[in-house]
């Protein structure tokens, strides 16, 4: 598969059907007026005991109140659509509380949850992106999944308990990895969008329904006078017609927005794990079980975009906001007999081994998703990781003593440890009395000793494990407040700066956390799209591609030209004096206020210069990484490589 080929077909046909979900808007808004307009004119009409045409009616229309009030309306649509916008934008949190969710518990007992979060630590390493919080929506059987939020910054992965007990630890990687691909995908700005203009529609069927309540209180108590009962009871039932037809129109977009989707994101599924029986088993066992992905909580429908699979029973798949389940089998297997997968609904699956999860081996599992990362045969160590002690795991993946292997992952699930490992990847045996000075001043209780400690530990770690490290302790540090995040920032700024320069590691992980904390604890702006091609900002891109050309061990000069090729310009290589950090770090961010494909454009270039030798080394990775952060455009690590192959 072709992805992004792909994904700029998904992007244009909801571009279309965005544009299309906009006329419906103002066709309903037109509706909408003339049922008031003409409302009010009967009820004049009625009065006068006289009665009036069709052709009367659009004669006798006044056109200034006509526009008021179809301003008035227009006005609350727009209203509750920007407010909606707002709040669903506030991050994926918000969705997921809204659907019912809890966020799970770091230290649970429950094997089922514990299961859950692990699956998620590892497909966010394989993605080469931070790990999302885990929402879980305990009330529903149904086995059904969904991501949220807006950026990948502030993303979270929602399941259901019924997902969590019904499915094997490859039926639930699959899942979770579908909603993964929602992620880097990009399609979770515009289901939130879509989201927050469904409601807007919807809101005048709500209007409807509250005019036809007071209405026909009002006639009850008013019997005799009745003509204004009448008046309200009409302009109700009218608003109420139309915002079902709205509704409708909406679920047909939103259908077919919805089902070009998740195809894509199952395939993305399959790419992730490498396994196509993960998400196809999963798709089966859902086929088998009677609660299907059925989802019950009050906010699903108005979501159901968002699902891993059909939150409600639809009469007609027209109105379905996901494909037909054979259909998506068989994308997935194309052998498959037609068979489902039966699960008893009282029946919970092999029940995960809490020690296995909890312990030395989630430790296996974390380090062996870092190699999936860092391009490394995982499959080996897992097996070993389930047949072995901790003493034979860890020996191909990292530089120190296997038990460090367990002590980090502790470490990095909890925002001091967090913190510690952060600083320690920067610790410079040449500057360390300058650097525990800063940490000293910070005045942060424990952080001194730790910092020392796991500053000489992590010396010797692998070039390709330092990636994945940063992108495990940074879930734990979103839960420090905002003033606990603005002092350890602040320390962590002057921890790089305490030899006076810095080196493009070290920018990789300020960039790194500046992106994806930064959200959570302060309002962020987004860059704005402004660059529909790299031919207006050839002098950023020849520094970008420089930066990266020169990096490499390989010729610098024919690195650079290929990726010049790749754009399909003629750019100059700069001085390398010219590719320092902070021209680096300027380039980078205008080349971010690119529009999406421009962008993708560019990262395929970058992949090339780094390819160049035969592979793609670890400091060249996380530079990538870095820079897919800072302009809004997250790829998992295996697609950089196809796109270059």
């Amino acid at each position: 598969m072709d992805f992004f080929r792909e994904q700029e077909i998904a992007r244009r046909n909801s571009r279309l059907l965005t544009l299309l979900f906009i006329i419906a808007v103002l066709v309903l808004i037109l509706l909408t007026n003339v049922v008031i307009a003409g409302a009010f004119f009967f009820q004049d009409s009625t009065s006068a005991g006289t009665t009036q045409s069709l052709g009367g009616l659009l004669q006798g229309i006044d056109w200034q109140v006509f526009w008021t009030v179809g301003g008035g309306i227009a006005l609350v649509i727009i209203t509750v659509v920007l407010f909606n916008w707002l709040r669903f934008s506030q991050g994926g949190k918000t969705v997921a509380e809204a659907l019912g969710g809890r966020a799970a518990v770091t230290a649970t007992n429950d094997p089922f949850e514990r299961r859950a979060q692990n699956i998620v630590q590892e497909i966010a390493l394989a993605a080469n992106m931070p790990v999302p919080p885990l929402y879980i929506l305990d009330d529903e059987r149904g086995v059904n999944a969904f991501a949220a939020g807006v950026r990948p910054a502030d993303a979270v992965i929602g399941v259901t308990r019924g997902a969590m007990v019904q499915l094997t630890r490859d039926e639930l990687q699959g899942v979770i990895a579908h909603e993964f691909s929602h992620i880097l995908n990009g399609d979770m700005r515009l289901s939130i969008r879509l989201a927050a203009m469904l409601r807007g529609i919807t809101f005048i069927g709500d209007i409807g329904s509250a005019l036809l309540r007071g209405a026909a209180f009002s006639g009850h108590r008013n019997r005799g006078k009745s003509d204004n009962a009448a008046a309200g009871l009409a302009i109700g039932l009218s608003l109420f017609v139309i915002g079902l037809i709205g509704g409708l129109m909406a679920g047909l977009i939103k259908s077919a927005i919805s089902k070009q989707k998740e195809y894509l994101a199952d395939a993305s599924a399959v790419q992730f794990t490498r396994n196509p029986d993960g998400i196809g088993d999963a798709l089966k066992v859902i086929g088998g079980y009677t609660p299907g992905t059925l989802v019950h909580t009050a906010r699903a429908e108005e979501l159901s975009h968002l699902f891993f699979g059909q939150v409600k029973h639809r009469l007609w798949s027209l109105f379905a906001t996901h494909p037909p389940l054979a259909k998506r089998i068989q994308r997935v297997d194309p052998a498959w007999d037609g068979q489902f997968i039966k699960r008893s609904t009282h029946h919970r699956h092999l029940e995960p081994n809490l020690a296995e999860e909890m312990g030395l081996n989630q430790a296996a599992r974390a380090m062996a998703a870092a190699g999936i990362a860092a391009g490394i045969d995982y499959e080996p160590l897992l097996r070993a990781s389930a047949n072995h002690s901790a003493t034979t795991w860890g020996e191909p993946l990292i530089t120190r003593p296997p038990e460090l292997g367990a002590t980090v992952i502790d470490d990095a699930n909890e925002p001091l440890g967090a913190m510690s490992l952060l600083l320690a990847l920067l610790w410079h045996p040449q500057q360390d009395s300058k650097q525990m000075q800063c940490v000293c001043e910070a005045n942060i209780r424990g952080l001194e000793g730790m910092v020392a400690q796991r500053g000489r530990e992590l010396s010797g770690l692998a070039p390709e494990l330092r990636l994945p490290l940063i992108e495990l302790c940074l879930p734990a540090l979103k839960t420090l407040s905002v003033e606990q995040y603005t002092a350890f920032k602040g320390l962590l700024l002057s921890f790089i700066r305490a030899d006076e320069q810095i080196d493009l590691f070290e920018w990789c992980l300020f960039q790194l956390v500046r992106h994806y904390l930064d959200p959570e604890f302060m309002q962020v702006k987004p860059a704005k799209p402004l660059y529909k091609n790299l031919s207006i900002v050839p002098a950023e891109l020849s520094i970008a591609l420089g930066t990266l050309a020169y990096l490499g061990q390989h010729d610098t000069e024919d690195a650079f030209r290929k990726g010049s090729q790749v754009i399909g310009l003629a750019l100059a290589l700069p001085p390398s004096e010219q590719c320092d950090i902070q021209a680096f770090s300027r380039a980078i961010d205008r080349l971010a206020n690119c529009y999406p494909l421009p962008k993708v454009t560019l990262l395929k270039a970058m992949a090339e210069i780094a390819r160049h030798d035969g592979e793609i080394c670890p400091r060249e990775l996380t530079l990538l990484k870095a820079i897919a952060a800072v302009i809004d455009c997250p790829l998992p690590n295996r697609v950089l490589a196809d796109i270059t192959a």
